[in-house]
């Protein structure tokens, strides 16, 4: 190995390093932020907004969770495709309304919680958040 192929190494090495511990780092900061009382009353608010307008609409979009179950029982991968993109995957929300339903029908995303529950939401995020 050369000298210059052992720099490189030594500066890849660092930076890996250095972004390691920022994403380190930024965790730590996040989990604190999170465990915050305050943090904990705000979310617990809003999800309790989101449950209460979920059912609010369950009479008017609960055929369109039918759908989607009897869409994944039968593996109607055509149909999934069509669904609206957003979701909440930390915490097992599924949107269950069509693609584009946030203009053409005005509604929020609409789907179930991970508890079985209405949840009506705005806003999404990736499943890995």
């Amino acid at each position: 190995m050369t000298a210059r192929e052992g720099d490189q190494r030594i500066q890849q090495a660092v930076r890996r390093h250095t972004r390691t511990s920022a994403f380190a780092e930024a965790e730590k900061m996040s989990a604190a932020l999170m465990s915050d009382p305050r943090v904990q009353e705000a979310r617990a608010q809003v999800e309790m907004a989101e449950v209460q307008l979920g059912t609010e609409l369950c009479a008017r979009l609960q055929a369109y969770q039918e759908r989607y179950e009897q869409a994944v029982r039968e593996g109607d991968m055509a149909w999934l495709a069509g669904l609206c993109g957003g979701k909440h995957g930390r915490w097992g929300r599924i949107c269950v309304l069509p693609g584009g339903h946030e203009t053409s029908m005005e509604e929020p995303h609409w789907g179930r919680n991970s508890e079985g529950r209405p949840i009506a939401w705005v806003g999404s995020a990736p499943d890995d958040w």
